[in-house]
């Protein structure tokens, strides 16, 4: 009896043993957690940098189909001679866009509406939102429209600015910091994207074409409707100044 019991013993665990392997278990969960930890912040920083890519494409498209079908729309002329042509409802600076697109929601019975993207800074954060407004027809002008379903298209710790080109005559490619009562559209609207800290590029090339060359009233025979003759935008410069 005494030397069985002696035997169960020396085949169990001694308090020392014990110790050692509760150690080497918490050493073995600890790292096991700094792992998981890390996989799960790594994992989770590079589905934030995809969203964050996704978010930039899509605002792209966006910005490509309203800009692209910007409309060919006058307004009526200030001046009362009426030999000046009627300037065209199209306003751009660097940090705003106004012009009239096809409509939506808040379109007219033509299926027009005015469309506006403007850069606005909160601090260090810089935000490009787009906003729309009914369009009344020739007669209307940007600063009596309400705009309003805003839409952040993008948002972040940006420099953002718009720049406008168009080809002269001798087909020089030429562009402009703003296009503001001029006679015809700008050919190109360059979306300048950059990051803030580093003032790198984040959008190299990102030109967006506008599509429309001449007016409804043009293509039906109403010479009225039509304006002739190329832009002469103000502070004009090559894309390499």
């Amino acid at each position: 009896m005494r030397r069985g019991r002696a035997d169960a013993g020396q085949h169990g665990f001694t308090l020392l043993e014990l110790l050692a392997a509760l150690a080497i278990a918490a050493v073995i969960i600890a790292a096991s957690s700094a792992l998981v930890h890390n996989v799960a912040l790594r994992f989770e920083q590079g589905t934030r940098t995809v969203s964050g890519g996704e978010r930039l494409i899509l605002a792209v498209e966006r910005l490509a189909a309203d800009i692209g079908s910007a409309r060919f729309v006058l307004q009526k002329s200030d001046d009362p001679s009426g030999k000046s042509p009627p300037p065209l409802a199209f306003v751009g600076d660097p940090a705003r866009l106004v012009f009239v697109g096809p409509g939506g929601v808040a379109a007219n019975q033509s299926g027009e509406e005015a469309v506006s993207l403007t850069i606005e800074q909160d601090e260090a954060v810089t935000r490009l939102v787009r906003r729309r407004a009914p369009w009344f027809g020739p007669r209307t002008r940007f600063e009596e429209l309400t705009f309003t379903d805003p839409v952040t298209l993008l948002e972040g710790n940006f420099l953002i600015s718009f720049a406008f080109g168009q080809f002269t005559p001798n087909g020089t490619l030429v562009w402009a910091d703003a296009w503001k009562g001029q006679p015809s559209l700008p050919h190109f609207v360059r979306l300048n994207l950059r990051d803030r800290a580093t003032g790198a590029n984040l959008l190299p090339g990102t030109e967006f074409v506008i599509r429309a060359d001449a007016s409804g009233g043009c293509a039906q025979g109403d010479p009225a409707a039509c304006a002739a003759g190329p832009a002469t935008a103000s502070n004009q410069r090559t894309p390499h100044d």
